[in-house]
């Protein structure tokens, strides 16, 4: 998802807007706390190893689906069907089987209804009052009914027998219908445009409920802020709509021989095998063609943790070839509303598509789906495997950058299936630090600004917000941006470019992604990934940037020529304030204009608050700064450097 404060803000800004924040006293830098052992809650299990990989007897559940839906585009109602395949894989019987209801959301009774503050929010449906939530027509466990429960957005189904452990199947068929908000918590919606509606569709379907061998069953409520947490499978799906319309939807099409005409389909096949965007429906043919009845559209998608599909009579659709590392092929698609067209704008989105995941597959794994669709919607930007909705007036570096980004979750947590409901830094924060390497490589830095990260100190280590550890629903809502995308992603490249450099960094980082591709890491998976394959003590660094609220000051105390004469050399003494260490590094200029550099790593704070060497040159010292890079957002920038200004 896509939360705009942190691109919007400048390092300047950030630095004015909060540099009354430390006028109070920090508590002091203390060695023992910092490095203190026993970091890591438990020790290896038998399904998770302790060195931060799957255990030997690492297992988690499946879910299948065969979804049949139809929409009716004047009421914005959707009737369906969901068939759900569940194999429960664990060592455990299970008496009852736990879904998410997330449409239940906007139930006017809704728990995330009453959660939603007088001044408004993003979450929710921005205010429309219509008869929102689900319409359960029937629930049948193994053909039979069954009896449930709905506790706003959750059913528990109670089983008539325990589901067998290691391999037991469930067969599950549910009936509904609901109604589609306008702006559906910014993640799906209904946007009128002059040629039609555009429909983007999701969360519109129950889905299981995780059960893991972390909590067991992971039945938090959906209350808008904190996104999914959803277990893998092969979807399918039947969309039945008016037959003016397009489909774009998450996976393959399976039958484009009955919704598309022979040119449209010779022109996909030209796309199939072009490096450049080519005009599958243009703004030509809108309109046009079979106006009556309906088409139904079928898709596939395997090793998916979620489905969502658009539909309109408004689309342009264009689409590009994908070229992954394996010499497999995906394919980038775009659908959008003449109002979006032109290169400036959603002309470029299959460029800007078939770049971002051209590049996270080359860098970090393998593109899994078999197209990437763009669709141009009234959210701010929305993520699911295969298929995007971002704002239908995005352009230039706002499109590239809010395309990069959803797409950038295909690898979190689409891959890597992490728990967003209660960990979202583990999805946006890592997506965020991804995209910015992604922005660098795209079209020679088209859209790349670097980050003076020296000067963000002040603003990301604010008081004013809460741990990155904490969940998105336990945080303020203005919060969210900071400490689910911009923190968690700064530290990362804090840890990239500061603590263990580019190749150690990046190694240990793809390690994790192929780890724990398609499974379910906790934070500790992550943690202990790092610190093994890098060889490096990072327990600090965790407990200091995301376990608590600790700020980074250090500062240069003295500088003393020995025995008073620079040709002896020089002692130069750094301290340590702030709670949080950092690797150090020191650039000396000489009054000469030459200049030295000290690199201390972070050991030096292990037993020391302040720590003096010596600088064996005979040349007189101008200036002695730290962090001349500026890559570490050091709280108080003016004790860097010495003399003191």
């Amino acid at each position: 998802m896509k939360f705009r404060l942190p691109y919007l803000l400048s390092a300047v800004a950030l630095v004015a807007f909060t540099g009354h924040t430390f006028a109070q006293e920090s508590p002091k830098y203390d060695y023992t706390e910092a490095f203190k052992p026993f970091f890591y809650p438990q020790t290896g299990t038998e399904t998770r190893s302790a060195s931060g990989q799957p255990g030997h007897k690492y297992w988690q559940n499946s879910a299948d689906y065969q979804l049949n839906v139809s929409l009716n585009d004047v009421s914005n109602e959707l009737t369906g069907s969901a068939e759900i395949t569940y194999t429960n894989n664990s060592p455990d019987q299970l008496s009852f089987l736990w879904l998410q209801l997330d449409q239940n959301l906007f139930s006017k009774d809704s728990r995330g209804n009453a959660v939603i503050p007088i001044a408004g929010s993003r979450n929710g449906a921005k205010g429309e009052v219509f008869d929102g939530g689900y319409k359960i027509k029937s629930v049948k466990y193994n053909g039979k009914d069954v009896k449930y429960t709905i506790t706003d957005t959750r059913m528990q189904i109670d089983l008539p027998e325990e589901l067998k452990a290691n391999g037991g199947v469930a067969k599950l068929k549910i009936e509904y219908a609901f109604k589609s908000p306008k702006y559906g918590s910014d993640r799906m919606g209904v946007e009128e445009t002059k040629n039609g509606k555009i429909f983007t569709i999701a969360q519109w379907y129950p889905r299981m409920c995780v059960y893991d061998d972390v909590m067991g069953w992971n039945t938090l409520p959906y209350l808008g802020a904190s996104e999914f947490y959803l277990e893998y499978g092969t979807l399918s799906a039947n969309i039945t709509v008016p037959a003016n319309h397009y489909v774009v939807a998450s996976g393959e099409l399976l039958n484009e021989k009955e919704v598309y005409s022979r040119e449209e389909i010779s022109r996909w096949n030209t796309a199939k095998n072009s490096e450049k965007t080519v005009m599958i429906h243009p703004e030509s043919e809108l309109g046009k063609g079979n106006n009556s009845g309906t088409k139904t559209w079928k898709f596939k998608i395997e090793k998916a943790r979620d489905f969502a599909w658009a539909s309109s009579a408004a689309f342009i659709i264009d689409a590009a070839r994908i070229n992954l590392p394996s010499g497999k092929k995906s394919l980038a698609i775009s659908a959008y509303p003449v109002e979006s067209a032109g290169e400036k704008a959603w002309g470029r989105s299959t460029e800007y598509t078939k770049a971002s995941i051209e590049h996270y597959s080359q860098k970090w794994f393998e593109y899994p789906y078999p197209a990437a669709t763009n669709v141009a919607g009234n959210e701010g930007g929305m993520e699911y495997p295969g298929i995007v909705f971002c704002h239908r007036n995005s352009k230039g570096d706002d499109l590239w950058g809010v395309t990069d980004h959803e797409f950038g979750h295909t690898w979190f947590p689409m891959i890597v299936g992490s728990n967003e409901r209660v960990f979202a830094w583990m999805d946006e924060g890592f997506n965020t630090f991804i995209n910015e390497l992604s922005t660098e490589a795209f079209n020679k830095g088209e859209y790349y600004h670097k980050q003076d990260i020296g000067k963000m100190g002040p603003f990301v280590q604010s008081d004013n917000f809460e741990q990155v550890m904490v969940g998105p629903d336990n945080m303020k809502e203005r919060s969210i941006g900071v400490l689910a995308y911009f923190k968690p992603g700064l530290g990362l490249g804090i840890l990239r470019e500061n603590i263990l450099g580019p190749e150690k960094f990046d190694k240990a980082f793809r390690t994790y992604v192929h780890r724990w591709a398609f499974k379910h890491p906790t934070p500790w998976d992550f943690f202990h990934t790092m610190e093994n394959v890098s060889g490096e003590e990072l327990n600090w660094f965790w407990r200091g940037w995301f376990m608590n609220k600790w700020k980074v000051d250090q500062a240069v105390k003295a500088v003393k020529p020995v025995n008073g004469d620079y040709k002896n050399g020089a002692q130069i003494t750094v301290e340590n304030i702030g709670q949080l260490p950092m690797p150090t590094t020191v650039l000396v200029t000489f009054k000469d204009g030459t200049t030295e550099t000290v690199k201390l790593p972070v050991e030096v704070w292990k037993r020391n608050t302040e720590w003096t060497f010596q600088m064996d040159s005979t040349k007189e010292i101008s200036s002695v700064s730290l962090d001349p890079k500026s890559i570490v957002p050091d709280i108080n920038p003016k004790n860097n450097i010495w003399p003191a200004k």
